[in-house]
């Protein structure tokens, strides 16, 4: 493979990873803003209401759907056919909005059942269920909306465009973050106006992606015709991907619904704790699996095995550079990242405890959660979507198992949501564990020399950097008790020593980031 390919590569989880870095960095801006409200009925009614038609758009389409129409669409676009293009477009987007548009109306109209479903804990508090049901109502329709915008991100990203969709984010924490301090000049609730702030970040979204679409010659009438082969093609590779690309959003909703049986703000402490998860996820994990996968679709399609293996290689070592020390900064400073970022207004101290825990147990699987990301696209760009469903079921029941048992066991004790979390995060481990197993037997994926080499680097690299984070790591209380500037300038100041010593100790060791800058190809050690 070229080296220009690889530098592509590069370039666009750059591109991608830069944007959403953006959106994350927003995002606890906005998280934040909440944090002052406290942990409490109205929030935990709120977060319900915005993580089912979240769970829902995962599940629907930045899952299921990008993954199915991404390589039918690249396979499509191989052959040079502009129109046909254009008409699978028109057709695949039809059909989609058909579907969710159903849904939505379904959703409104049967909120209070939906709130049953998906947080049966609420029933025990009829004032909080009663909330939830209505916020949910405004928040539903947000799901409609956000999966036509990432249907326009999955033809974006077929044709390289990578920007766009990964700024979409920005402008829902922009809209939450304004409704979080000016919301209750037009509504009676700040959560009632972070609701309708979903929904109006849902038509921004859209709106955003419709120029972009126009300037790769793709913006075209939604029309549903279901008797197209191209649209036959991504329901059939959808179907068994519904399950298999979202089994993690599956996870955390398991996660919901047992922290709705736990005390009041369990459900709050998990919100937060997913929250910093999600970070590292969404700016690296997430940023490498989508560029990834047009291009090995595009391999795929090329009959390029080698090429194959080569970029799921690359990726994979990525993963390792970053995954690595991710997870440990998170785990060794989850008590001071959540003491600065939300110990403000309604967020205590005691709600600083409950969530460290249940983000360090989140932390346990951070690896895992990327790994999928990477190592499902090498499954969905061979149109392969059973597979990865397997494995994901397997997951998925460890996860209910676990994670039940586990909250039975401790629901007296306060920890509760701590276990559940550290039940998802085993759960994505093993989900991740199964799908590079299986490339390896297929042989799908072939390791090229130097992965115990770069071990032995990361792991050095490591153990430095947890020598920097020992001491604010084991003095939590100096966080809690400090004020807000001294704890931001010190969370600023270790972190920065953390990844400087970091990337030291690797350059120390030998490595450059020249070797990463493309696919690797077989080398000798």
């Amino acid at each position: 493979m070229a080296g220009s390919k690889g530098s592509g590569l590069l370039g666009s989880v750059f591109t991608f990873g830069s944007m959403t870095l953006v959106s994350r960095v927003l995002g606890l801006v906005r998280d934040v803003a909440l944090a002052t409200l406290g942990p409490g009925l109205a929030t935990d009614a709120f977060f319900v209401a915005f993580k089912i038609p979240n769970f829902m758009r995962r599940l629907f389409a930045e899952g299921a759907f990008a993954q199915a129409v991404v390589p039918v669409l690249s396979e499509v676009k191989a052959g040079g056919d502009e129109a046909r293009v254009r008409r699978l477009v028109s057709h695949v987007s039809g059909a989609l909005a058909m579907v969710l548009v159903a849904l939505t109306v379904l959703g409104v109209v049967f909120s209070s059942q939906v709130i049953t479903l998906f947080a049966p804990g609420f029933l025990e508090d009829p004032g909080k269920f009663a909330l939830a049901s209505e916020l949910l109502r405004w928040t539903f329709p947000y799901l409609l909306l956000i999966s036509l915008t990432a249907c326009a991100g999955a033809v974006l990203n077929t044709y390289g465009r990578f920007g766009p969709p990964a700024f979409a984010p920005v402008l829902l924490n922009l809209c939450l973050i304004a409704a979080a301090l000016w919301g209750t000049w037009v509504f009676d609730s700040e959560v009632k106006a972070l609701a309708v702030a979903v929904l109006v970040a849902g038509f921004a979204q859209l709106l955003l992606q419709l120029p972009f679409l126009g300037r790769v010659g793709m913006l075209v009438w939604p029309v549903p015709i279901w008797s197209d082969p191209g649209v036959k093609r991504v329901l059939k590779l959808m179907t068994p991907a519904l399950f298999g690309s979202s089994v993690a959003q599956i996870n955390l909703l398991v996660d919901t619904v047992l922290a709705s049986f736990l005390m009041t703000g369990s459900v709050t402490w998990l919100y937060f704790s997913d929250r910093l998860v999600e970070f590292p996820l969404g700016v690296f994990g997430v940023a490498i699996g989508t560029v990834i996968l047009p291009r090995l679709s595009g391999q795929h399609a090329d009959a390029s095995p080698e090429g194959f293996s080569h970029t799921m290689d690359w990726a994979l070592r990525w993963v390792l550079l970053i995954a690595a020390p991710a997870t440990l900064a998170l785990m060794m400073l989850s008590g001071p990242i959540l003491s600065t970022l939300f110990q403000h207004g309604g967020f205590s101290v005691t709600d600083v405890l409950a969530a460290r825990l249940s983000l360090m147990a989140y932390s346990v699987g951070l690896a895992g959660f990327i790994l999928v990301k990477v190592l499902a696209p090498g499954f969905f760009a061979r149109q392969d979507m059973r597979t990865p469903v397997r494995y994901a079921a397997g997951s998925m029941i460890m996860n209910m198992v676990l994670s039940t048992g586990l909250v039975l066991w401790l629901i007296e004790t306060g920890v509760g949501h701590a276990a559940v979390a550290l039940a998802t995060g085993l759960a994505q481990t093993l989900n991740a564990v199964l799908l590079y197993r299986g490339l390896r037997r297929r042989d799908i994926y072939r390791p090229n020399p130097g992965w115990g080499r770069l071990w032995r680097r990361v792991s050095v690299a490591c153990a430095a950097m947890g020598a920097v984070l020992y001491w604010p790591a084991g003095n939590l209380a100096s966080w809690t008790e400090a004020d807000t500037l001294a704890r931001i300038s010190l969370l600023l100041g270790f972190v920065g020593a953390g990844a400087a010593v970091y990337f030291l100790a690797l350059y120390a060791q030998g490595w450059r980031l020249g070797a990463m800058r493309e696919p690797v190809q077989p080398q000798g050690e």
